[in-house]
């Protein structure tokens, strides 16, 4: 298993662990390639439909097949070698990308394969995040490589839909997809030649339930979880309304562009920092703190501000996500190995479906209260559930060192 000295931290040296690479480099092509099939999907839709309503759909019809796919196949990360699972589902992938680029490939097809592709995209992201620890160890380094992944996914949103709208200038709908098809075979060949065979780490043939209570059944796991899927709920708010919020200030569609990007960014930045500057330790400790304080920055919309006041909350709320980094470390240490690919491939399905829900009821609470009242809500409620799970995992500590002395006194007897 790999590691990394105290002596050598850092993201530089986490690339310095030959296997991350080509996990890195096959993220980011698989990252892109689903971005830009994203984009040129949609137009091909409209195109060939005329309908803005089906256009729509084809975006948004990721939601439901993820969140099943996540729940119906979490245990398969569990049950079969990693790499083997990795490979296989950039492959379902890449054959659903060549067969949307087929001329004549019909809009109900399209869609099917849409869902196709959306089906599988938990699974392979729990069976990556799972093998991460058996490539990095379960240290620093673990919460180094996973952060960089993160990293990368957020920085699609600033550069894959320019690169798709792009590469739409020159290209047909079905070529740009055809070009996902490529990106997707080559996160195959990466992972298959650039990553080692594993054993599967031998997870039970327990319904998809049972493994949803293997995970969620333990007290500290499941709060964990909580914290990793319910503050983004709130935090996507203002994400979801920032165009009838910027039409109510009348600016226009660049500021508009500004202030989608102000939350990605300093997420970035957050993580950036967090990662690059301070040590492991120093990051556990202020993961509390930062995740308490993350979504009091909307508390600054109860003033209906303009565009800089409204720029800044955006900003720090970004920076505050900061405290994933001790999170994945915590979770990390509290989910044993055997239910690990499970774990993984359950808390991105939650994180990404609870966002959707997040967007959809802010969408619904601005239809009878103004924005800036819902963003304000938002962040006056996801402060009180995040509060709330807080005492909750201390309640957890608590009763773990309770427990302890009782095991060792046990031991001792014996």
């Amino acid at each position: 298993m790999a590691t990394v000295t105290p002596a050598s931290t850092g993201y530089r040296a986490v690339f310095r662990i030959r296997e991350f690479r080509p996990v890195f480099a096959a993220h980011l092509l698989s990252v892109l390639g689903v971005v830009v099939a994203e984009i040129s999907l949609t137009v091909l839709v409209y195109r060939v439909t005329g309908s803005p309503l089906m256009s729509a759909l084809t975006f948004a019809l990721g939601f439901l097949p993820y969140a099943l796919g996540g729940t119906l196949l979490a245990g398969v990360a569990d049950r079969h070698p990693a790499r083997r699972v990795l490979v296989g589902c950039d492959l379902v992938c890449a054959a659903c990308a060549a067969a949307m680029a087929l001329p004549g490939t019909p809009v109900a097809l399209l869609l099917v394969l849409r869902c196709a592709t959306a089906f599988v995209a938990p699974l392979f992201q729990g069976a990556r995040a799972a093998s991460l620890a058996d490539i990095l160890g379960t240290g620093d380094a673990f919460v180094l490589g996973r952060s960089l992944l993160r990293m990368v996914a957020q920085s699609s949103q600033l550069i894959g839909f320019g690169l798709g709208g792009l590469l739409l200038t020159v290209l047909a709908p079905r070529g740009a997809i055809a070009l996902t098809a490529a990106g997707f075979l080559g996160s195959a060949l990466l992972l298959g030649l650039g990553t080692r065979a594993r054993p599967a780490r031998g997870g039970s043939h327990e319904s998809p339930l049972g493994g949803l209570r293997a995970v969620l059944g333990d007290r500290r796991i499941r709060v964990l979880t909580l914290l990793f899927w319910l503050p983004p709920v709130f935090v996507v708010v203002p994400e979801a309304l920032l165009a009838p919020y910027a039409a109510g200030l009348g600016a226009g569609t660049g500021v508009l562009g500004l202030l989608m990007c102000a939350l990605p960014v300093g997420t970035i930045a957050g993580e950036l920092w967090a990662g690059s500057a301070l040590t492991a330790r120093t990051r556990s400790r202020i993961t509390g703190p930062l995740v308490a304080a993350g979504l009091l920055p909307l508390l600054l919309y109860a003033a209906r501000p303009g565009v800089p006041l409204a720029l800044t909350a955006l900003l720090l709320a970004g920076l505050a996500h900061a405290y994933t980094l001790g999170l994945d470390q915590w979770y990390l240490d509290a989910v044993p190995e055997e239910l690990r690919g499970r774990a993984m491939t359950l808390l991105g399905t939650g994180l990404m479906t609870l966002q959707g829900v997040g967007m959809a009821l802010a969408g619904l609470a601005a239809e009878f209260l103004p924005v800036h009242q819902v963003v304000t809500g938002s962040g006056i409620l996801g402060t009180a559930v995040v509060l709330l799970l807080l005492v909750e995992l201390r309640a957890c500590a608590r009763a773990a060192e309770r427990e302890r002395p009782r095991s060792e006194t046990g031991l001792a007897a014996k």
